[in-house]
């Protein structure tokens, strides 16, 4: 059975080795103590909802991060389902589905009214996910980015 739990900065050791794996997973390079920083920033500071997936034996196998953000056209907040990451040998087994349910409930829970999320194109296994769940690919607006 999977667990979901808020994270706290208790939780930062087990949270490092799954936001590593969930950078190198989109081809970026190792960074544990990176990580453990940006993680440890975004604890200390509440700026996002960092939701934990703990296995049968309490081991950390997956994460989800959300990031509030205020929506001018729908004068509310919405949250930014940033990251969603399970470990290779955890996936298919309801981990991803539970923390994107959680998501939902997280956000419902506060008032928000819609989740957001991007994935890469080529991502068919989590955009299946995605829909089977319930979520709609937005056809009215492409994204773009600017490097700085």
């Amino acid at each position: 059975m999977i667990t979901i739990r808020a994270a706290t900065h208790a939780h930062l050791d087990d949270l490092v080795p799954l936001v590593d794996g969930y950078r190198r997973f989109y081809h970026q390079p190792g960074d544990v103590d990176g990580a453990r920083r940006f993680m440890s920033e975004r604890l200390v500071k509440g700026d996002a909802h960092v939701l934990l997936a703990l296995d049968d034996d309490d081991h950390a196998i997956g994460f989800a991060q959300l990031f509030p953000v205020p929506s001018t056209t729908s004068l509310a907040s919405r949250w930014i389902l940033n990251d969603l990451f399970v470990i290779p040998e955890a996936r298919r087994q309801g981990a991803g589905s539970a923390l994107l349910e959680a998501a939902r409930e997280r956000a419902h829970a506060h008032g928000v009214s819609q989740l957001m999320l991007r994935t890469q194109v080529d991502n068919e296994t989590a955009k299946a996910r995605y829909h089977a769940l319930g979520w709609q690919r937005d056809a009215v607006f492409d994204t773009y980015l600017l490097t700085i």
